[in-house]
């Protein structure tokens, strides 16, 4: 039962970088092409935004309760950047709410839009750290090493710093593609997939950097992808798609965009996973935090499973028929007319 629960939390952070990292990325979007695109950004994401937070949530309950060590190591180490993600979340949403549904005016409507702009970026440059502290190993267990050792060190550092900057154009890169798929007229077509390529170079040249900056932090990445069949697959996998992407950008292929651009992200995440299963958090000690040594009690693991099938069958028609009616049948009616 551990382990269904872990997938079912694998699955649901997929989700939440596939779908809360394209709405992230929307705001990033707005900023690089200086607000050109927030018309469209707010109508692509508002009427399905803020339920894509359901998975983060989801993500944060099955640590809380199935995986208590995983959960209580990653909010004392690196509370710091999970606070700072936090009220960047607080901040984008309260924006985003005034802007699209309550400001009509035109001076507070640019402030809001620039708070969400920022706030997307701030946020999403945060949640890469956060991961970057949880991969690196910095972490100490040892609370008699002082505040810096224990709460700074995992996470200020060159690794983590790049993964942020990774996470950035990696969520950007997902809203480029997504906002390609939405868009009818042939001008706007062709600057967003000019965009959208220019986030594919800079994808691949941050993905090089957080290699090099993971060797200056001590931590031989290449070493272990090289040395995981499924990691070193995911990342042939994810480049063979890239010419793929690049093809459908230049022939405005919406479906095959979408699959495409999905399917690259999955691939970044599997290896993530596939590199340090069963390690859940890495620590300076050794003691790595395991899939094993952090899992609740198997009575506690029942009854998750238990309330996490009932939750599915819930949220998955729930969040089926949200986007049946926002976005696709709103997708049909407008290609009609």
């Amino acid at each position: 039962m551990t382990e269904i629960n872990f997938s079912i939390l694998v699955i649901s952070l997929l989700l939440y970088v596939l779908l809360g990292g394209a709405d992230f990325g929307g705001g990033i979007l707005e900023l690089l092409t200086k607000g050109k695109a927030s018309g469209i950004v707010s109508r692509a994401i508002a009427p399905v935004w803020e339920a894509n937070h359901v998975w983060l949530i989801l993500v944060v309950v099955i640590l809380f309760v199935g995986f208590p060590p995983v959960y209580s190591t990653i909010l004392t180490a690196l509370h710091i950047p999970v606070l700072l993600v936090l009220l960047g979340i607080i901040l984008r949403g309260s924006a985003f709410t005034f802007r699209h549904y309550d400001i009509d005016e035109a001076t507070p409507k640019a402030i809001y839009s620039t708070i969400f702009q920022y706030s997307s970026l701030f946020t999403t440059f945060f949640l890469g750290v956060t991961l970057g502290g949880v991969i690196l190993g910095n972490i100490s267990l040892d609370y008699q090493d002082g505040f810096y050792k224990v709460y700074v060190h995992p996470w200020l550092n060159w690794f983590s710093m790049s993964m942020g900057l990774f996470l950035v154009l990696l969520f950007a890169f997902l809203a480029g593609i997504f906002t390609v798929s939405e868009l009818k007229e042939e001008k706007y077509i062709r600057y967003f997939s000019r965009i959208a390529k220019r986030l594919i170079i800079a994808l691949v040249i941050v993905g090089a950097m957080v290699f090099i900056a993971a060797e200056i932090s001590g931590h031989p990445l290449f070493y272990e992808f090289y040395h995981s069949p499924v990691s070193l697959g995911s990342i042939v996998l994810a480049t063979i798609a890239l010419p793929l992407l690049w093809i459908n950008l230049n022939k405005n292929k919406r479906n095959m965009l979408r699959i495409i651009g999905g399917f690259q992200t999955t691939m970044i995440v599997t290896g993530w996973f596939a590199i340090q299963f069963p390690v859940l958090v890495k620590v300076s000690s050794g003691d790595d935090i395991t899939l094993q040594n952090s899992s609740a009690p198997e009575q506690v693991q029942f009854y998750l499973l238990i309330a996490l099938v009932v939750g599915v069958l819930i949220i998955l028609p729930s969040m089926a028929y949200l986007y049946k009616t926002f976005k696709f049948d709103k997708q049909s009616s407008s290609e009609s007319i």
